[in-house]
């Protein structure tokens, strides 16, 4: 059993350190959960990446073909939307 010291340190086991890939420098992450202390390593970098590139992937083939701004907007929309930006760059200027 590992006792937590006077600056409330503690020792992770050894085993425990390289099951959870924990080397000297690693960053956790500790927080609480149902009530137990949780000691999570940072992420790996390229796994963040990894991660990041997979879901822009699946993002965007769902996302399909997309329409150009102006292209099939509605006449009065497009008349608002033009009001709205000068209103934007005449506050913008002042």
């Amino acid at each position: 059993m590992t006792k937590v010291d006077s600056k409330g340190r503690i020792v992770l086991p050894q085993e425990v350190r390289e099951r959870l890939g924990i080397t000297p420098g690693t960053e956790v992450e500790i927080h609480e959960e149902d009530g137990k202390a949780v000691v999570e390593p940072e992420d790996d970098p390229e796994k963040i990446i990894e991660r990041m590139e997979q879901l822009v992937a699946e993002t965007s083939s769902k996302r399909g073909e997309t329409t150009p701004l102006d292209e099939g907007v509605d006449p009065a929309a497009r008349k608002h939307r033009d009001a709205v930006r000068r209103g934007a760059e005449k506050n913008s200027d002042e």
